[in-house]
């Protein structure tokens, strides 16, 4: 069986408008795939191990990670880590040095849940940075070059390589992302480069 994981950005959840669109692609066009969209944790070390333990238990050629902002390192931290293939949406590349000015209280946007973000937390995200991609040709970045949080220019040159999709416009939340949909299910259920908009 085919699996797509869907891995949330910071402060969101599986209620995030991204992860509801993709189950709902999913489950109304390809049933037979397997769609998972975890809760993580706050800490990222507590994050990615929950992301490596279902990675572990899945065929590296069956599973297709995605992941939005901080989700999408994670997904390229798990695509390293289990050889599969992975979609980065919007990705905060190399996230230690963004979050350093979010420090102190945050609250879930979804859940409410209310944490302190501390040193901690960003030496955490340093510990599992990858300097750089292994097979850049397994990766299939999105961005948008209106991201107001992220400078798209550091995921392209971070992901160069990789099949990539920059789009004029938009923002972090990704306001394509609709568009993308039916290729990134496909591209799951099927071998070689991303179809449609993706370029090498």
């Amino acid at each position: 069986m085919k699996t797509i994981l869907y891995l949330h950005g910071f402060i969101s959840s599986p209620a995030s408008r991204k992860a509801v669109m993709l189950g709902d692609y999913v489950r109304g066009q390809a049933p037979g795939v397997e769609y998972l969209v975890p809760a993580l944790h706050h800490r990222p070390a507590e994050a990615i191990a929950q992301v490596h333990a279902i990675c572990d238990e899945r065929h590296p050629a069956d599973l297709l990670v995605v992941g939005s902002s901080l989700g999408g390192v994670y997904a390229t931290v798990a695509a390293e880590r289990a050889g599969c293939r992975a979609v980065a949406l919007n990705p905060a590349v190399h996230p230690q040095r963004h979050f350093e000015r979010y420090l102190g209280p945050q609250q879930n946007l979804h859940t409410g849940e209310r944490f302190d973000l501390t040193p901690g937390h960003v030496a955490e995200l340093a510990a599992i940075d990858p300097p750089a991609l292994t097979r850049p040709d397994r990766y299939w970045l999105i961005v948008e070059t209106g991201d107001e949080v992220l400078d798209y220019r550091e995921a392209v040159a971070y992901y160069a390589g990789a099949f990539q999709s920059v789009v004029q416009g938009g923002d972090h939340a990704l306001s394509s992302f609709a568009e993308f949909v039916p290729d990134i299910v496909a591209w799951a259920l099927e071998d070689g480069p991303p179809a449609g908009r993706a370029t090498a």
